[in-house]
């Protein structure tokens, strides 16, 4: 089967030839004719199976019918970084199409992009907040919308977008098409699906695991030897392109800084940057310029880059659905991957609970020569922000009695001298413990 039998128009499919695209993906076998139908949809594939093009495809076959100037298509994703890779896929595809998009999303000026939108676009690609921005300013009209797309919809209920998402399903047409996709379908997602889907087709393409693809190991470790086990993983291992993920943003800059100092190319993504350095970072990890990209879990969803060799947990995520989404950057098109977890003792439940979904159990592997014995500083701050420095109160100034100076006279109040009692300022920052972790087998 290849993309002829959909029968596209001969725009859409002149795009496809040059985005490289022969064969479907199992998820765009299944989808795109139910889309192209006008079916509502409910997509649930894990990410990297090629739902983008799912969905865009059939969208630019309708468009080419039909008024052009105004707000057609409406595409709702959680991030900045898949809000980018959704528009620029769309602009690749159809790119003979004469369909113009654009991707809106906070942390830039908005006035480009509502002189954009002004000037007439068929699709918005957005996230929830500025989307909503535009729509309360009456600066972006969804009045003749005929198809809406919820991507990632159980990241965007993580990230505690729902209320804006029925705000915006207010302002949308009740007559329209509807396709919603996720990686996994908590209660919360089936019970967006049933107000906002009607009569849907199921589409499922395994959403229980990482692809077969990818490799898993985890490596014990104490929480105070992770950047030193880090280093050495890097080194002894080939490598081509390393994403590798914290828990917080402080900590993604300061691995990045860390491993720049010693001599990989190495950058950060962290929601403290402007859009403009995440994007040049993203830009770079994805031609080369960056061979490790250090990101919490904003760039889980939004980083498409087919030659990620290896995934690396510095942190364990906090849930097993973080750690399919995370692992999902790897083993992409066909191509092999390796995912390498960083654990401590308290980390072991996660463990478990991410072989339960991977119904198998990961491979524990230590680095031959390194001293797992190093016993934690007594304050360890390695990741510790530094403490806020006092400042001390001024005393006041006395006057000096000069001979002949006559004393004061009158029965009033001395004045009150300053309190000995320490500001709150002047409290030590506490001492974070140290995690304990057993050798690798």
């Amino acid at each position: 089967m290849d993309f002829k039998t959909f029968n596209f128009h001969p725009s859409i499919t002149a795009g496809i030839s040059a985005a490289g695209y022969q064969t479907p993906t199992p998820i765009q076998r299944k989808a795109i004719p139910a889309v192209l139908k006008g079916r509502d949809i409910m997509g649930l594939a894990q990410t990297g199976t090629g739902k983008t093009a799912a969905f865009v495809l059939p969208i630019l076959e309708r468009l080419q019918s039909g008024g052009r100037g105004f707000v057609r298509a409406l595409i709702i994703a959680p991030t900045r970084e898949l809000a980018e890779q959704i528009n620029e896929n769309i602009c690749s595809l159809g790119r003979k199409t004469g369909i113009r998009s654009i991707s809106i999303y906070g942390g830039v000026n908005i006035k480009p992009q509502i002189a954009k939108v002004a000037r007439g676009v068929e699709i918005v690609v957005a996230c929830p907040g500025r989307l909503l921005d535009q729509l309360n300013q009456k600066t972006i009209s969804l009045s003749r919308l005929e198809v809406l797309v919820l991507d990632e919809a159980d990241h965007m209920f993580d990230m505690g977008f729902f209320p804006d998402i029925k705000r915006i399903m207010q302002q949308l047409p009740a007559q329209r098409q509807s396709l919603l996709f996720s990686a996994t379908m908590p209660n919360e997602i089936r019970h967006l699906a049933r107000k906002v889907l009607i009569e849907p087709v199921t589409v499922q393409i395994g959403i229980t695991a990482p692809a077969e693809t990818v490799s898993h190991a985890i490596y014990p470790v104490a929480h105070h030897l992770k950047t030193k086990l880090l280093l050495e993983l890097l080194k002894s291992t080939a490598t081509e392109s390393v994403l590798i993920f914290t828990r917080t943003k402080h900590r993604a800059k300061r691995i990045g800084e860390q491993l720049a100092k010693k001599g990989f190319k190495a950058a950060s993504i962290q929601g403290n940057l402007s859009q403009n350095k995440r994007q040049a970072a993203l830009n770079g990890f994805r031609d080369g310029t960056y061979q490790i990209l250090v990101a919490t879990d904003i760039a889980a969803r939004g980083i498409d880059v087919s030659r990620v060799s290896h995934v690396i947990n510095y942190d364990i995520p906090a849930t097993p659905d973080a750690y399919i989404h995370r692992i999902g950057r790897t083993g992409r098109a066909a191509s092999t991957g390796d995912a390498f977890t960083l654990v401590t003792d308290d980390d072991i439940s996660m463990v478990r609970a991410i072989e339960r979904v991977l119904r198998a159990s990961i491979q524990s592997k230590g680095i031959d020569g390194f001293d797992y014995d190093v016993p934690a500083p007594k304050n360890n701050q390695e990741f510790a922000r530094p403490p806020r420095t006092s400042t001390p109160r001024r005393k006041p100034l006395q006057r000096q009695r000069t001979s002949g100076a006559r004393k004061p006279t009158g029965s009033g109040k001395p004045k009150s001298r300053p309190s000995g009692k320490k500001s709150n300022t002047d409290s030590k920052p506490r001492r974070g413990g140290a995690f304990r972790s057993s050798r690798p087998q």
